[in-house]
C-alpha cells in the first residue's frame, strides 16, 4: 500500500521522484480499503494447471497484507484438455464472457506449452488476441508471463520471437536497469529469476517496440519490461512465480522422455540451480538410467528424497516485491478516490 505524505517533509517528494508510491494526506483520508479483482488467464496444460494457479495466487496473496484480493481464473475453451482438466475448469473457472460482464482490476496471463514454434498457428492465438484487446481497453494492467509475452509482442508490436540455439533453462542473475520505475521500487539492484524457454524476444526487439526494459540479464536478456505508458502491459520473460522444485520437476520430465525414447539426448542440468552434491547424485543416476534404457530394464527410482531438501529458492522475495509494487499501482489507479 502507498506511503502517506502526512507532512511537507522533503523526503516524501524525493521518494516519489525515485518511484515510491506516495499519496497526499487528504487523498488517504478519503479512501477506503477496497478489494481488488484480478483475473488469471491460465493457458497451461492440465498437468501444470493447478500448480500454476497456486504459484500466481501465492505471489498475489503474499504481496500485500492489507488489500483484499479476489482472484478469478479462466481459460480459453479452444485449448485441448483431458476429461479431468475440463472437469476442473468447468467446476472452478469462469468463462471469458463472465469475466467481461463482471470486470477486472488487473489480469495475469500465463504461458502455454506449444509444439509448433509459430505462435500464430496455435489454437489459442485468435482467442488470446480477443482477451488482450478487451483487457487493454477495460483493465488497469495486464501482466504477461513468458509465452504470453512473446505472443503479445508479436500481435501488438510486430516483434516475432527468435529461436535460441539451445534451451534457456536455469536460474540467472538480473540487474535493474531503470531504478526510477515504481515496479522495481525497493528491490535489490540484482536478483535471480528462473527461465525455461526455447525462444526469446531480444533487447533490440523490446527497444524497437518502444517498450521500457526494467531488468535484464547479461546471460539471457530481458526479463522485465513495461509498455509505453508504464503499466498497461507488464512483460515477464522468465518465471518468477516458480516454486523451488519447478525446474527439478521439468528436469525429471526430460529424464523420462529420454528413458522412453522420445529423445536420444540425456537432459543437461538447469544452469545455476543444482548444487555440486546434487549434480554428483544425478550423475550417478544418469548412468543407471542409461544402462536400464540400453538393457531394456525398468526406470530406476528417482533419488528425489536426497535432492529436494537441497533445492534453494533465490528468487521468491524479488518476485513478491515486483508483484507488490504492481498491485500497489493497480490499486492506486483503479481506486483513485
Amino acid at each position: 500500500m502507498p506511503l502517506v505524505a502526512n507532512t511537507d517533509l522533503p523526503s516524501f517528494a524525493r521518494l516519489e521522484s525515485e518511484g515510491s508510491l506516495v499519496i497526499p494526506r487528504d487523498t488517504a483520508l478519503s479512501q477506503e480499503v477496497r478489494e481488488l479483482h484480478i483475473g488469471l488467464l491460465n493457458m497451461m496444460p492440465d498437468k501444470a494447471l493447478e500448480a500454476t494457479e497456486r504459484q500466481f495466487f501465492r505471489l498475489v496473496g503474499e504481496s500485500n497484507q492489507i488489500a483484499r484480493f479476489y482472484l478469478h481464473p479462466f481459460t480459453l475453451k479452444e485449448l485441448q484438455r483431458s476429461r479431468e482438466g475440463r472437469e476442473h475448469v468447468d467446476r472452478y473457472y469462469k468463462s471469458f464472457e463472465e469475466i467481461q460482464a463482471d470486470g477486472l482490476d488487473a489480469l495475469i496471463i500465463t504461458g502455454a506449452n506449444v509444439v509448433d514454434p509459430a505462435l500464430d498457428r496455435q489454437e489459442f492465438w485468435d482467442p488470446l488476441i480477443k482477451v488482450v484487446d478487451w483487457a487493454c481497453d477495460k483493465v488497469t494492467s495486464i501482466l504477461c508471463s513468458c509465452l504470453a509475452t512473446h505472443a503479445v509482442l508479436q500481435f501488438r508490436y510486430r516483434q516475432r520471437r527468435v529461436a535460441l540455439p539451445d534451451k534457456c533453462w536455469g536460474v540467472y542473475s538480473h540487474r535493474v536497469v531503470d531504478r526510477s520505475h515504481p515496479l522495481v521500487a525497493g528491490m535489490n539492484t540484482r536478483f535471480d529469476v528462473p527461465h525455461s524457454r526455447f525462444n526469446a524476444v531480444t533487447p533490440q526487439q523490446f527497444a524497437t517496440a518502444g517498450l521500457k526494459v526494467l531488468a535484464q540479464s547479461d546471460e539471457v536478456g530481458v526479463h522485465l519490461a513495461v509498455s509505453e505508458d508504464g503499466l498497461r502491459l507488464v512483460f515477464f520473460q522468465g518465471h518468477p512465480e516458480y516454486d523451488a522444485n519447478s525446474l527439478f520437476k521439468e528436469y525429471k520430465r526430460e529424464v523420462l522422455r529420454y528413458f522412453s525414447g522420445e529423445t536420444d539426448a540425456y537432459p543437461p542440468y538447469p544452469e545455476n540451480y543444482f548444487s555440486l552434491q546434487t549434480r554428483a547424485i544425478l550423475a550417478e543416476y544418469r548412468d543407471r538410467v542409461a544402462a536400464a534404457r540400453n538393457n531394456g530394464g525398468d526406470l530406476p527410482l528417482f533419488p528425489e528424497q536426497l535432492i529436494s531438501p537441497g533445492l534453494d529458492n533465490t528468487w521468491h522475495d524479488s518476485a513478491e516485491s515486483v508483484i507488490n509494487n504492481w498491485i500497489g499501482q493497480v490499486y492506486r489507479l483503479a481506486h483513485p478516490g
